[in-house]
């Protein structure tokens, strides 16, 4: 049955393929971003679209009228900038969330899912699973460790059924290839074309868990349409690779640099949760991913 969804961030990396997908479901697709770190051309044709910031309630109110659900992506969405910009990390992350489910709640939405981090897990050693306690290492990690907390809330005290997604590494076609919002894959594939070195920053022993976009896309499909509430399911891989392996597969043209501040050892997804809750299982191998994404590049 066709449903009206709202992508917050629809114009970004993951919202525009959240949107695409949903458009090819034969969904009414309404998206909501402020195109500050996204570009209106990756919209795809056919989206509603309204630019505006989920700071704003009235924005957030004309985004969710007629809406059934809504997938919450919009963020301050990286590390090291988070940690420069900490009040509009803040501002977009959780005055941001608070605004939009404030609204949804409102429009007595159907659901909401969250797009939440695996930044959570910080420095505790892996595979992390959901119930580890949080250990926020920058502003960005508690900014959107705070929206799952809301979530929770707006379910428990008012109703408002939501569920929250800790993505870990995610990549794909459009993720972001340069300033701060890059991605280390991206980084990588753009120094290599160029005749670069690729730049490891540290020893390169720092391993992070991969996962697909369009595997993110199929978690939020299945979240949403499962009967799961107030709860926190981890998306990724499974599997992690070390930023040296990566850069391997990639060139062997390689120099190292300081190590980023606030950046984790290692992160490794447990995904028995959402495998036993909604029956969501990875299907892109890293090595898959990573090929399309060099011939695409």
């Amino acid at each position: 049955m066709s449903q009206t969804f709202l992508v917050t961030g629809g114009a970004g990396f993951i919202g525009s393929h959240m949107a695409e997908a949903l458009l090819s479901l034969g969904h009414h697709v309404r998206v909501l971003d402020n195109l500050t770190q996204s570009r209106r051309e990756d919209v795809p044709p056919g989206v509603e679209f309204i630019e505006g910031n989920i700071v704003d309630p009235q924005t957030c109110r004309k985004a969710v009228d007629g809406i059934d659900g809504v997938f919450h992506m919009a963020a301050m969405s990286r590390v090291a900038p988070s940690i420069e910009r900490i009040e509009f990390c803040t501002e977009q992350n959780i005055i941001g969330t608070q605004s939009l489910l404030v609204a949804c709640r409102q429009a007595k939405v159907r659901k909401v899912v969250y797009s939440a981090s695996s930044t959570y897990y910080g420095y505790q050693p892996p595979p992390h699973h959901e119930d580890l306690l949080p250990n926020c290492l920058n502003p960005y990690a508690l900014s959107k460790y705070v929206g799952e907390q809301l979530c929770g809330i707006f379910t428990r005290l008012y109703g408002l059924p939501t569920i929250s997604l800790r993505y870990f590494n995610v990549y794909g076609p459009r993720q972001p290839r340069e300033g701060a919002y890059a991605l280390v894959l991206g980084i990588f594939l753009d120094d290599f074309k160029k005749g670069r070195p690729l730049t490891i920053h540290g020893d390169g022993s720092q391993r992070r868990d991969f996962v697909h976009v369009r595997d993110v896309v199929a978690a939020n499909l299945v979240a949403y349409h499962s009967d799961a509430q107030d709860l926190a399911l981890n998306v990724g891989s499974g599997v992690n690779y070390s930023i040296k392996e990566i850069a391997d597969m990639i060139s062997d043209n390689q120099v190292y640099g300081p190590r980023r501040t606030g950046d984790a050892d290692a992160t490794l997804a447990d995904i028995s949760r959402i495998r036993r809750v909604t029956g969501w299982t990875p299907r892109v191998s890293f090595e898959e991913g990573l090929a399309e994404l060099r011939q695409g590049w």
